[in-house]
């Protein structure tokens, strides 16, 4: 049987991703900063392993690693957002959504990939965001970090191709899940969020876990080093949102 282990696990898009991987037949790490959520989560699957850890510290991450053993695929999932004015952002607001969304993301992989090398192989599949490709106003932090993701996941498919570690990354749209499910608890923006996507709705965790799981899989063995997005079309259509004669 792999093992899957999901960063920010215990919630969200997290949760939804774990889920999946426990239906699609993995033992699946919860981790999670939240202990209590990551242990709830874990006990709610058919082969799950809670895992507490603050993903920006090294020596948790590696301790959970090796408690878990096996680390056939690792998800880079765990974010945080701080939002407002680059011109007004507090530095050390703006040090923690690095930390958390973009070093963290290298602690995890530099452990998993350890444990894949010493097996012959593995996946890795970071957690980007359309907002590492195009930027949004007030989300300065998280749209360096993002793109940083992504510069991150190239750099490491090139390291470490060598051992057998595939690396790709992920770039959710708009989501109704995790961080943004309170920004769309409001109606008017739920509506014009979702005008603007070309297939017409919000994204949804699923489709997510789904888009990681296929580059998780044997289907994408020769898949490295790539950024799917998974936004119903959205980054595409500026020009669509734009008057014309």
């Amino acid at each position: 049987m792999r093992t899957l282990l999901v960063t920010g696990g215990g919630s969200g898009i997290g949760a939804a991703i774990a889920r999946a991987a426990d239906d699609a037949g993995y033992r699946v790490g919860v981790m999670d900063v939240e202990t209590k959520a990551a242990d709830a989560l874990a006990e709610s699957l058919k082969n799950g392993v809670g895992l507490g850890a603050d993903v920006a510290d090294a020596d948790q991450v590696a301790a959970a690693v090796a408690d878990l053993g096996a680390v056939d695929v690792l998800v880079n999932n765990a974010g945080v957002l701080a939002t407002g004015p680059l011109i007004d952002h507090d530095p050390a607001d703006f040090r923690r959504v690095i930390d958390i969304n973009l070093t963290a993301v290298f602690i995890a992989a530099q452990a998993a990939a350890r444990c894949m090398r010493d097996a012959g192989g593995g996946s890795i599949v970071n957690i980007a965001s359309i907002n590492g490709i195009h930027p949004s106003p007030n989300c300065g932090a998280y749209t360096a970090a993002k793109a940083g993701v992504m510069g991150l996941t190239q750099q490491m498919s090139v390291e470490w191709g060598e051992f057998g570690i595939r690396v790709n990354a992920v770039a959710p749209g708009f989501v109704d899940a995790g961080m943004s499910t309170p920004f769309y608890q409001n109606a008017a923006v739920r509506s014009r969020r979702a005008s603007a996507v070309p297939l017409g709705r919000l994204g949804e965790a699923d489709d997510i876990a789904r888009a990681v799981l296929y580059l998780a899989s044997d289907a994408a063995s020769y898949v490295s080093g790539q950024t799917l997005t998974v936004d119903g079309g959205v980054i595409n259509s500026v020009l669509a949102q734009l008057p014309r004669d």
